[in-house]
């Protein structure tokens, strides 16, 4: 059976829920084709069915829904009338395991009435309209049944949470599939992704007050006889709860306090965790668990790549920036005066652990800087995600607990499905999370990681990137501005300020991605998805830097 996991239904039985639970469960990636239909076109779904038709919408979804079984190891929640097409229905049988989630028509009703009144912007639901909305979908369901019906597998989902009713669709995965069902677990919930990498696939959990849970989380995945724990100044309280809860699993644990800040992300402080390391003669077979940002996640897990040749590592970011980004990946290393990140090396971790309640105690700016790479992973390549940090700004950056989740978990999912799929970034698609980050980094360099941070940076750097797009085409003003509005909406800089553009230029040709001395630029087609170019002509580059070096 091929990897993949088709979910058709009804509306309103909870195919988008359940679909993002299989897709945790499984380590896959989620798709929701009415998602990639609206990306593709850049209109709603609504609008391509009040002004195209229904058998316009129904073409676009059938090419849709070929793209999308040309890959494997997804969960697709489905638009609930593509079974109406036989081509559709044939395809995904072909394609992998087609399961219905089944509700009556009293259900839907109840949950589509409750979704309308509950949307900060209400979407119009043409089956809520009219003088019987109920007997509407009671009609339209019982002419479209037969076609759900030949489903390999069908969950009815009326009296189920969406944990259970996940969890089934998963039994019904390992059944149909031939793994049998001996080993098969209630789902962890706290698993927001699973990365496959070369050297073995490992999760990351996401949730509320996981720190408290550390060692018993740990031991699912190996079990040391020693932990070291790194840590800094600002996440020392973290580290020690982690250590604490390690200790009370049975591991004997340590606790390295590194100095804070970029400044220090050097082979001397290496060094000295060479020299503590050693002094606790530390073996491979031990865990080094970094604690706090990504200066720490680094610097660590380059320690923890190089020591001994290489020790078994584990992550537990304590910043929004970090959570989102640096430590999903393995890249690990240190800056060179002559550019950020340039001594390094690729070292996945066994787990990755993000407790969001501590992102409770960060500064207001650190905050708002780490919300900068979760707009990054929105920009290039999931729209739907922008358009939550648009609508629900105040929820996100309230942290309130249901919401700043939820875009925790969607932003480390893209994170996680982009180094699944391009480990070392040798395909190329890794580099599109390096979305404003040329121009980023050289703010860094030239200043000295003094001025900004780096979330800070990348924001600018992110609006020199849409400029440039724009310049060659790509990108509409309209969506520049959309960025813009976006970023300084959640108190992200956009404008340069008292730096030297000429430092800048020739810092962005030490970039990392530079190969043959051509800089690869990640860049913006459209909203929700980025292209790599090497062709951008030197003068787009300056005059995209003296933009956001503006005033005006």
């Amino acid at each position: 059976m091929k990897a993949n996991i088709f979910l058709t239904g009804f509306s309103g039985t909870g195919k988008t829920t359940v679909g993002r639970g299989v897709a945790r469960r499984m380590g896959w990636v989620y798709v929701d084709t009415d998602e990639e239909i609206a990306r593709a076109t850049g209109r709603t779904i609504a609008d391509v069915f009040s002004k195209d038709g229904e058998a316009q919408f129904r073409q676009l979804e059938s090419r849709c829904l070929a793209d999308v079984c040309g890959r494997e190891r997804q969960v697709v929640s489905t638009g609930g009338g593509i079974v109406t097409r036989i081509r559709n229905r044939d395809l995904m049988a072909r394609s992998g395991l087609v399961v219905c989630l089944e509700a009556t028509p009293e259900t839907i009703f109840e949950r589509l009435s409750e979704q309308n009144a509950s949307a900060e912007t209400a979407e119009v639901r043409p089956l809520l309209q009219g003088t019987d909305p109920a007997e509407r979908i009671r009609a339209l369901k019982a002419k479209r049944q037969r076609h759900y019906s030949r489903a390999h597998w069908t969950v009815h989902t009326d009296r189920l949470s969406p944990q259970a009713a996940a969890e089934e669709v998963v039994r019904a995965w390992r059944l149909l599939a031939g793994l049998g069902t001996d080993d098969l677990s209630l789902p962890d919930a706290d698993v927001a992704a699973t990365v496959r990498t070369a050297s073995g696939d490992y999760p990351v959990w996401v949730g509320w007050d996981l720190i408290a849970k550390f060692g018993d989380k740990s031991k699912q995945v190996i079990s040391p006889r020693a932990a070291y724990f790194i840590t800094d100044e600002g996440a020392y309280r973290h580290a020690r709860r982690a250590q604490v809860s390690m200790e009370a699993a049975g591991v004997p644990s340590h606790l390295f306090v590194a100095p804070s800040g970029e400044a220090h992300k050097t082979l001397a402080t290496v060094r000295m965790m060479y020299d503590w390391l050693a002094s606790r003669r530390a073996e491979r077979g031990h865990l080094v668990v970094a604690v706090g940002g990504g200066v720490v996640g680094d610097v660590a897990g380059f320690a923890a790549a190089t020591y001994l040749r290489g020790m078994p590592f584990a992550q537990v970011p304590t910043t929004l920036l970090a959570m989102m980004d640096a430590s999903i990946g393995g890249k690990a290393g240190v800056d060179h005066p002559q550019g950020k990140n340039l001594v390094g090396a690729f070292h996945q971790p066994k787990f990755v652990l993000a407790d969001v309640a501590t992102l409770e105690t960060l500064p207001k700016r650190e905050l708002a800087a780490g919300w900068a790479e979760a707009i990054k992973h929105a920009l290039i390549m999931d729209e739907p995600l922008l358009h939550t940090f648009e609508q629900h700004g105040k929820a996100v950056r309230a942290l309130e607990r249901e919401t700043t989740a939820d875009v925790v978990r969607r932003s480390v999912a893209i994170k996680a499905r982009v180094v699944s799929q391009d480990e070392r970034e040798t395909l190329g698609i890794r580099t599109l999370l390096n979305y404003g980050h040329t121009v980023g980094h050289a703010i860094e360099a030239v200043t000295g990681y003094t001025q900004y941070l780096h979330g800070e940076a990348v924001a600018i750097g992110m609006m020199a990137a849409a400029h440039i797009s724009r310049e060659l085409g790509m990108l509409s003003p309209k969506d520049v501005a959309r960025q813009r509005a976006v970023l300084e909406a959640y108190d992200l800089p956009v404008l340069l300020r008292g730096v030297d553009t000429d430092a800048i230029l020739a810092a962005t040709r030490m970039d990392k991605k530079t190969v043959g001395k051509r800089v690869n630029w990640v860049l913006l087609d459209r909203i929700g998805h980025a292209a790599v170019r090497s062709d951008v002509p030197p003068e787009a580059v300056r005059r995209a830097v003296a933009q956001v070096s503006s005033e005006s």
